[in-house]
């Protein structure tokens, strides 16, 4: 038997006000007769102090009664009861219409007419106790309810934590970067992660789950981990594209998936790459005002298997200044309260009207502001805005590769080496800078590594192997027929490879890494080169990647070429932190 059936079939506590002793006499009798635990007043104001000290499970009041009537105590035990439904019953010779309506005004639920009976005063008991019971019933399920949703809102907010703490383990507080993202619960279905590269540049992923709140967010954390993990490691946009499809493929039930975009931002050669799936058009923003379509042309992540995912990203050159702008579908599903979405048409119009001096971003909330009054009580929101700025208005950006919790290796030397085909279809770059990683000291230099890694390594892939001149990307004509040309000649190199020697040891200011790169190409006059200041105009426009070799002479201690020039060797030393800091003292 439950709490409530023995309440039911329990005796009841009535308290009972009225001036007769007569009838309150008569009325107690029936009452505990029947088994109930019945206590009486002659008054309404005594019937008030009762009520407050012995808090009955139900009230029969005299309408009129000296010092306080039954219609100001009914008043004030309402008041006294709050939440708790306490059947209050007028016990009352009145007849007329008038009367009867202010007893019910007072906080009243029913009549008990003068003189009692016994059968009608049974049942009517019986009857307000279920209603008393279904009421109790229904507050102990409401305040059960209400505690679970404040345990589930309570770890909600700890798993949020422990999300934004990787989710925003980027740059989105980078000078350049403006956005606005507006949960419609605890948990956003919108992501953004943003992220330096290590070679400079950066990139940015904007996605849209399918839903709202915490299921929308369940592909989140594995998408953040992928994205930052693999950024840091120096994969491309494309790498991370695929590596999320195939994640979110494996992980997600039917019918779930995330739109999505992928921007690479290069600002040393002011340029940008970009894949969107489903995400509404981005667009790119000239200074001027002028705006260029950045539209959808892939299906949303986690729909096709990893062999008929495209992850192929758009190149689009752009210059210092120019500005990407990225939204999701709640944002042009905004609307007033007569229904009018933002829509297409919102962002046009905005677009359109934008002056010299108008920041995008800032047009764009604006528009929706105008709108709907409060942007964050529709669907889940994100705006985000990248500008075009100079790399080394971005220097400032923190090294964000985690540390492993394992002590490296400081004394080792390894050979890597691809061949054939695998020079087009695969980049050594990560792996390499992975082993280099694996020395604690090195991990604060993640940048500059893979910089040399890099340049060493695409100018003998490029200017070595392909035989690519570097002037064709000093024009936007040149740029598009320098990467067409690089994926035609990249289709025969059976026969080449490109061979990676790396040996490192320990210093007792730091460490000494040598590295080592040899590719199969013909080679070329690197005597003129050494003779030629790297930052000069002569350097510029040599065919060995003029800017490439300037920045290996600046973050190498010694660079040596040797045969035809196609066997580079750099020396890059480094130092402990600590001995670094001392010397700045």
């Amino acid at each position: 038997m439950d709490d409530s059936t023995a309440s039911y079939n329990g005796p009841l506590r009535i308290l009972i006000a009225d001036d007769s002793d007569s009838d309150r006499l008569i009325l107690k009798t029936l009452l505990t007769r029947l088994g109930h635990e019945v206590l009486d007043v002659a008054n309404g104001l005594d019937a008030v102090s009762t009520f407050q000290r012995e808090a009955p499970d139900l009230v029969l009041l005299d309408a009129l009664m000296p010092i306080m009537d039954g219609m100001e105590a009914a008043r004030q035990i309402r008041l006294l009861a709050g939440e708790r439904l306490v059947p209050l019953i007028f016990l009352t010779s009145l007849s007329e219409a008038g009367a009867l309506a202010h007893c019910l005004d007072a906080g009243g639920d029913d009549f008990l007419g003068k003189p009692y009976n016994r059968i009608i005063i049974e049942a009517k008991i019986k009857a307000f106790n279920r209603m008393r019971l279904m009421h109790q019933a229904l507050s102990d399920q409401r305040d059960l309810i209400r505690e679970r949703n404040r345990q589930l809102t309570e770890e909600q907010e700890i798993a949020k934590r422990v999300f934004d703490n990787v989710a925003h383990s980027g740059c989105l507080d980078a000078s350049n970067i403006r956005y606005h993202a507006s949960p419609q619960s605890i948990f956003n279905g919108d992501v953004l992660f943003a992220s330096p590269r290590p070679a400079g540049g950066m990139l940015v992923f904007v996605g849209d789950f399918t839903g709202h709140g915490l299921p929308a967010a369940i592909g989140a954390m594995p998408i953040a981990e992928i994205f930052y993990g693999m950024v840091n490691k120096g994969f491309n946009g494309q790498d991370v594209l695929r590596e999320i499809n195939q994640k979110l493929k494996r992980i997600l039930p039917t019918g779930m998936f995330c739109c999505g975009a992928m921007i690479e931002a290069d600002f040393k050669l002011n340029q940008i790459q970009i894949w969107n799936g489903g995400l509404p058009d981005g667009w790119l923003i000239r200074p001027s005002g002028a705006h260029l379509a950045l539209p959808s042309r892939h299906l949303p992540l986690g729909i096709l298997s990893p062999d008929q995912f495209n992850a192929e990203l758009e190149r689009v050159v752009a210059g210092p200044g120019d500005r990407v702008l990225m939204m999701t579908d709640g944002f042009l599903e905004s609307a007033d309260r007569d229904g009018r979405v933002f829509g297409e048409k919102g962002v046009m119009e905005t677009l359109d009207q934008l002056g010299a001096d108008d920041h995008p971003f800032d047009a764009m909330m604006s528009a929706i502001h105008q709108l709907t009054g409060n942007p964050e009580d529709g669907d889940d929101l994100t705006l985000f805005c990248l500008e075009m700025a100079a790399e080394g208005g971005l220097a400032t950006l923190p090294d964000r590769v985690e540390p492993s919790a394992l002590a490296g290796p400081a004394e080792w030397r390894c050979t890597y080496e691809i061949r054939g085909q695998t020079l087009g279809e695969f980049s050594p770059l990560p792996l390499l800078l992975h082993i280099c990683m694996e020395v604690p000291g090195l991990r604060r230099k993640s940048g500059e590594i893979y910089t040399l890694l890099a340049e060493l390594y695409n100018n003998a892939l490029e200017h070595g192997i392909l035989a690519l001149p570097s002037e064709w990307k000093h024009s936007p004509e040149g740029f598009g027929r320098y990467y067409q040309e690089r994926n035609r000649r990249l289709l025969d190199v059976e026969g080449h490879y490109i061979r990676f020697t790396l040996q490192h040891s320990l210093k007792p200011e730091g460490g000494r890494l040598c590295v080592v790169c040899e590719d199969s190409g013909p080679g070329f006059d690197f005597q003129s080169y050494l003779s030629t200041a790297p930052d000069s105009a002569a350097a510029s426009n040599r065919r060995y990647a003029g800017r490439g070799l300037g920045l290996l002479s600046r973050l190498a201690e010694t660079i040596r070429f040797h045969g035809q020039g196609n066997h580079v060797e750099i020396v890059y030393k480094w130092q402990l932190a600590r001995t670094a800091e001392k010397r700045d003292d």
